[in-house]
C-alpha cells in the first residue's frame, strides 16, 4: 500500500532517528515511519532548537544526510520532519520538498512556525502553496501549525482555522501538535477538513492508540519519544554502572545475533 492510502485509513507511524532504529521499527510491522527532527538533533549531540533565537541546531544538509539513510535502510514509506521547511520564504520550502523527493520520502511536514513565534498566516499558506507545487502528485504533504504546542494566545478555533487554510492550499494531512485532551482532539477530527496526524508522548499524556483512533484520528506519530525513551535507558544505565558497579540494564538487550541476521537481511533488501 502506498503512503497515500494508508491516509484512507488509520495507521501508527513511529519516529526513527537513524538507520538502525528504521530497520527495528520497521521490522516490528509498522506500514510507514517518519523520521524526527528531535531524534536526529540529539543523535548529534545538538539540541532540537538553539537558544536564544530558536532556529534549527541541525542544518539541512546534515539532517538530510540522516533521512537518506533513513530511507535506504527502512523498507517502509518513510515521513520526514522537515521543521519550518529550513527557510522562511516560500521558494526555499519549495527547494526543501524537492531535496526530500530526492532523500527518498514519501511525504513530510512543513511547520508555520520559525523557531520563535508563528508566521503570519497568510505568508504560511503562500508556503504550503508553494510545497504543494513542488511535491508533485505522489509525495503526501503534511501541513503543522503549532500554536498549541507553543501555548500562545492561539485558540483552538484558530488553530483549526490554519489547519483548513491549509488544506485547502493543498496540503494533504493537517497536524495541530500540542492538543492531548481527547475531546478537543474529537474537535479537531470533527472540524478539519482533511486527514488528522496526532503525535503521542507529549507531556503527560496518557492517551493511547486506541483512543485516538476511537475519535477518528488518522495518523499517530511519536515524535521524539522513543529517541528520548532511548537517551533515558542509557543514561539509566550509566548511573547503575557509576554508582552501583552492576549491569542489570543488559538483561533487555537485543541479543548480538539477532541484531546481526536483523541488519543482514536489511542490507540485502529482505524484510
Amino acid at each position: 500500500m502506498t503512503f497515500r492510502e494508508l491516509h484512507a485509513g488509520q495507521f501508527v507511524m513511529p519516529n526513527a532517528w537513524d538507520a538502525g532504529s528504521a530497520v527495528l521499527l520497521a521490522a516490528a510491522g509498522f506500514p510507514a515511519i517518519a523520521t524526527t527532527s528531535a531524534g536526529i538533533a540529539f543523535s548529534l549531540a545538538k539540541g532540537d532548537h538553539t537558544l536564544p533565537d530558536g532556529a534549527p541546531a541541525v542544518s539541512r544538509e546534515q539532517m538530510f544526510e540522516r533521512v537518506r539513510e533513513i530511507t535506504a535502510a527502512s523498507g517502509v514509506p518513510v515521513n520526514g520532519d522537515l521543521e519550518d521547511g529550513y527557510g522562511v520564504e516560500p521558494a526555499r520550502v519549495a527547494e526543501t520538498i524537492a531535496l526530500a523527493r530526492e532523500a527518498g520520502l514519501a511525504g513530510g511536514n512543513i511547520e508555520d512556525y520559525d523557531g520563535r513565534e508563528l508566521y503570519d498566516a497568510g505568508l504560511a499558506v503562500e508556503r504550503i502553496v508553494a510545497a504543494r507545487e513542488a511535491a508533485g502528485p505522489d509525495f503526501v504533504l503534511t501541513a503543522r501549525t503549532d500554536g498549541q504546542l507553543l501555548r500562545t494566545p492561539t485558540s483552538l478555533a484558530d488553530s483549526i482555522d490554519r489547519a483548513n487554510r491549509f488544506r485547502a492550499a493543498g496540503a494533504d494531512c493537517l497536524y495541530v501538535p500540542g492538543v492531548n485532551d481527547l475531546d478537543a482532539i474529537r474537535t479537531l477530527v470533527a472540524e478539519i477538513d482533511g486527514p488528522l496526524n496526532v503525535v503521542l508522548g507529549l507531556g503527560t499524556s496518557a492517551l493511547t492508540v486506541a483512543d485516538l483512533q476511537s475519535v477518528g484520528v488518522t495518523r499517530i506519530s511519536l515524535g521524539g519519544s522513543i529517541a528520548r525513551a532511548a537517551l533515558g535507558f542509557i543514561r539509566r544505565s550509566a548511573e547503575e554502572l557509576a554508582t552501583h558497579g552492576t549491569i542489570t540494564f543488559a538483561a533487555g538487550q537485543i541479543p548480538q545475533t539477532a541484531l546481526n541476521e536483523l541488519f543482514a537481511r536489511s542490507s540485502k533488501g529482505e524484510r
